[in-house]
């Protein structure tokens, strides 16, 4: 017997094996295919707005993903770096051979971790707990907790033109047992679709028609505990084509014949990662579309094209391609197809990941609604973690929505569902700019240590580090500013405006365009520090009157936080609460009133309504 099964090797089963094998459980993964472990069968990129800021976050509460992107990437940069630092984020293009090859052997040498190639047709429930599963040849493997981290592979098939055909992504097998199976034990399923681009033969691209696209020439690395990553001399050119007026001609008379547009497709596709046909037909109003050329690893010839996905038939791929600037003789490598699967409705989930009907069964990854390496691979880790907690009798992880963007993700799951495949944007966040690329560590690596995923040696180089910027902000504090005629000419001469009274280091840090390079040559001060120290800094004292307001805010709202609702609140004998509020309120249960709140549909008055009944009914 197994304290823990996982279902699934893609980045939300990895993630989630390795949490529960490395604190000391029991743990099987099952998978199709050994060699699909870890696969990238989409873009490999990984990170981008948000994303990029959650791969950090799997970093600081003892994940793998930062590490091994670090190791394996062709090329990174750091997007919207002239803008704020609430939506910098990293991302990098990842070596699709390398990534995985570096997880397997991760995982070939976790102790407590065994694996398994067969599908599971069935998951096993005692007295409303799971109890273990069920596999294709009729073997039962019991388990304390079971993980469910299938990604697009329930009851999936591929869609080309006009042509399906019941096939997992990369002519993997499907299971189709495992979605009765849910139905069975009372899950709700819902239909969602996704699709992928053609790969092109990297040497039939005319690449002097492209604009390159390089990296930043600085060493960004996801993990903290990475010493050096891919020197920019050695990285990869990424390029951008734009479509032409042909590529739109071709979409428009083969549009009928696009399985998103005949009817063939029950599944809802990303509203945030669209088809180009879907694009061409909703913004006709554009002349063109971005299309980006991107290596997808050193030891295959094969060039993808993000922003191409389509589901048109093979016949009409081929001019589409050639439509583009630079690959006029291009020849495919893989054609284009779109996938469509099953998903549960999240909100039938705990804020742990655990479903709310059957204990210690956890959802992670696609399963759940979303879209992304990055999405399931944090799911995974937190789904791993809680199920450890729960087999233990510890009160589970959750992390608040102004602690983490992880938060945010399962929030968002679990409190409004999904109609789409959920992509995470920074928009999401009401607390972006205490959720930075900059600060992932300050909010979660105590968490990491507390779970037993980050060691005390990394903690406590964290805590020196936090120790530097406190000196640093101190020093600044007290070294003093004057306003004699050699400073603010240096000033002027950088078009920045002069001081006319006496400030110290801190204050004119606080000025908009100025920065440490400015304060030594005024102040010929050494003030040795790090870069990464000099950025949080900088960043603290920028946006300390931004930063503080949101701190308010979020104090506010862990209020409610707190105010919990029995998870057996009968809603019906609230009287006043809108119809509509009621139905939500019964259908999601969320465990807090600022849960509550975040429920569509359920409006102030109705919040208000309820606090009382509670308050009324604590003192009755």
């Amino acid at each position: 017997m197994y304290d823990v099964i996982v279902i699934g090797a893609g980045h939300a089963g990895v993630e989630a094996a390795l949490a529960c094998a490395r604190l000391n459980n029991k743990t099987l993964m099952i998978m199709s295919s050994y060699q699909r472990l870890a696969n990238m069968p989409c873009n490999p990129s990984i990170g981008g707005p948000a994303k990029g800021v959650i791969v950090r976050e799997i970093d600081a509460l003892g994940g793998q993903m930062a590490k091994v992107v670090d190791q394996s990437l062709l090329q990174v940069k750091m997007l919207n770096s002239s803008k704020g630092p609430a939506v910098r984020a990293l991302r990098a293009q990842v070596d699709k051979v390398a990534y995985p090859k570096m997880m397997k052997d991760i995982i070939n040498n976790t102790p407590n971790l065994d694996l398994k190639e067969t599908f599971v047709d069935a998951i096993k429930v005692k007295d409303g707990c799971v109890s273990g599963v069920v596999t294709e040849h009729g073997e039962t493997i019991l388990a304390a907790a079971v993980i469910m981290a299938t990604g697009t592979y329930l009851s999936s098939r591929i869609l080309i033109g006009n042509h399906f055909w019941e096939e997992g992504p990369d002519h993997e097998a499907t299971s189709s047992q495992l979605s009765a199976s849910l139905r069975s034990l009372g899950f709700s399923l819902i239909r969602l679709k996704t699709g992928t681009p053609p790969r092109i033969k990297k040497d039939t691209i005319d690449f002097s028609k492209a604009i390159p696209q390089p990296g930043d020439d600085k060493p960004w690395r996801f993990s903290e505990e990475t010493k050096e990553v891919l020197p920019f001399s050695q990285q990869q050119l990424c390029y951008l084509i734009y479509t032409t007026p042909l590529t739109h001609q071709i979409i428009h008379e083969n549009i009928h014949r696009s399985a998103m547009f005949s009817g063939l497709i029950e599944g809802v596709g990303p509203r945030f990662c669209p088809s180009v046909e879907d694009k061409i037909v909703k913004f006709a109003d554009k002349e063109r579309h971005q299309i980006f050329l991107e290596p997808e690893s050193l030891l295959i010839d094969e060039i993808y094209l993000q922003g191409l996905s389509t589901s048109l038939p093979k016949d009409v791929q081929i001019p589409l391609v050639h439509s583009l600037p630079g690959l006029e003789k291009a020849e495919i490598a893989k054609y284009a197809y779109a996938i469509e699967y099953d998903a549960i409705d999240p909100t039938q989930l705990k804020n742990n990941l655990e479903a709310k009907t059957i204990k210690n069964l956890f959802f992670a990854g696609q399963i759940n609604g979303t879209s992304g390496y990055e999405e399931a691979a944090c799911q995974g880790l937190m789904a791993g973690i809680n199920a450890h907690r729960n087999l233990h009798q510890l009160p589970p992880l959750v992390l608040r929505r102004d602690e983490a963007y992880i938060g945010v993700l399962i929030d968002d799951l679990i409190t409004k569902g999904v109609k789409d495949p959920y992509r995470l944007l920074t928009s999401r966040a009401e607390f972006r700019l205490l959720l930075r690329h900059d600060n992932a560590e300050e909010r979660l690596l105590k968490h990491g240590l507390d779970v037993g995923l980050v060691t005390k040696e990394r903690y406590e180089r964290f805590l020196e580090k936090q120790r530097r910027i406190d000196a640093l902000i101190d020093e600044l504090k007290k070294l003093a500013i004057t306003p004699k005629p050699e400073v603010n000419n240096y000033l002027l001469s950088q078009n920045r405006a002069v001081i006319n009274e006496k400030i110290t280091g801190y204050e004119f840090l606080k000025r908009p365009d100025n920065d440490f390079l400015d304060l030594r040559t005024i102040s010929k001060k050494d003030l040795t520090a790090t870069e990464a120290i000099e950025e949080q800094v900088l960043i603290k004292i920028k946006y300390s009157g931004y930063i503080d307001k949101a701190l308010k805010e979020a104090k506010k709202m862990e209020t409610l936080e707190t105010r919990k609702i029995p998870a057996d609140f009968d809603y019906d004998q609230v009287p006043n609460i809108a119809k509509e509020a009621k139905e939500k309120l019964k259908k999601v249960r969320p465990a807090t009133i600022a849960q509550a709140s975040r429920i569509s549909g359920v409006n102030p008055s109705d919040i208000a309504i309820l606090l009382v009944w509670l308050e009324s009914k604590k003192h009755a």
